[in-house]
């Protein structure tokens, strides 16, 4: 069966109510090709005077990857990066050596109700690229290929598919779609990557007669092509790339194949010399249970 492991993720209060499905890492597994944290959000209605905001912290080793279905995050970080965050729009931080950032609600919809919906990926960097410059690139929705595959649209976030290639630069072969279904449509994927899942965003589907749910991770097996049908419209997310290059340790908003790296990120977010977002003295601060290299 093309369908190696599925995963449910679990609900995670980030903060003011805000809640995310959490789908990677999992126990059973760290991460499909290169991604290794994979946040589902919304949709969830924000009103005025919602505490939403994410205020600046730190990241290392890692690039994170922001993309909305409905809404907007304005994103700033310490390089003087100011952007609005739209839907469509692929939005790649890499974090290297160390960046802070921050993610809040637009000013200018500050005063209006409206619906925040997407998904937030981490890639971790290749061990030679996880002391790279930081950097942040937005890639505007107009620039992003799509095609038609019969019943099938698909857009090309990231990487190399079905004849088309995304302008969005990575460390490593790196693949990330967002296909939509029509009811009843069949859309046949071939094994595009060495790591291969799919993400049932608001339906479910069937793969090859396998039923998955809705808000479900399905992880192919390595060089496995997967026939998916879709009994209602639906969407999907594609994720995948080569394998990572070793284990990663996760802690807070570090990513590292080193503990002590890690440990030396905690002690330099600490004493505030990682940078920080322009005219925002606001910070979040380490966990109060730290992370150990022994």
């Amino acid at each position: 069966m093309p369908v190696d492991l599925t995963l449910s993720g679990h609900d995670k209060d980030l903060g003011s109510g805000f809640r995310v499905r959490r789908l990677l890492p999992a126990a059973q597994r760290q991460a499909v090709g290169p991604f290794l944290f994979f946040d589902h959000f919304g949709p969830v209605t924000v009103a005025p005077g919602d505490a939403h905001d994410v205020r600046p912290h730190p990241h290392i080793g890692l690039a994170t990857v922001t993309y909305l279905f409905d809404g907007a995050i304005m994103h700033r970080d310490s390089l003087g990066s100011s952007q609005r965050i739209e839907p469509g729009a692929i939005n790649w931080m890499t974090a290297g050596r160390g960046i802070v950032h921050s993610e809040r609600a637009p000013q200018e919809l500050k005063a209006s109700t409206y619906v925040n919906h997407g998904i937030q990926l981490w890639a971790a960097l290749p061990r030679e690229h996880e002391e790279a410059a930081p950097d942040f690139v937005h890639t505007q929705a107009s620039a992003i290929p799509s095609l038609v595959l019969g019943d099938a649209q698909v857009r090309v976030l990231i990487g190399e598919a079905f004849g088309q290639r995304s302008p969005v630069r990575t460390f490593s072969p790196t693949l990330y779609l967002d296909v939509q279904l029509a009811a009843g449509a069949v859309f046949e994927l071939p094994p595009l990557a060495e790591e291969l899942a799919l993400y049932t965003v608001d339906r479910s589907v069937v793969v090859d007669g396998e039923q998955v749910a809705a808000h479900t991770l399905a992880v192919l097996a390595p060089g496995a092509a997967a026939s998916i049908t879709a009994g209602e419209a639906v969407r999907l997310m594609v994720i995948g790339g080569d394998a990572l290059d070793g284990h990663r340790f996760i802690w807070w908003n570090f990513v590292s194949s080193r503990k002590e790296r890690i440990v030396q990120a905690s002690h330099d977010w600490e004493a505030q010399t990682m940078g920080q977002v322009p005219d925002d003295a606001e910070l979040i601060a380490l966990p109060e249970r730290r992370f150990t290299a022994a």
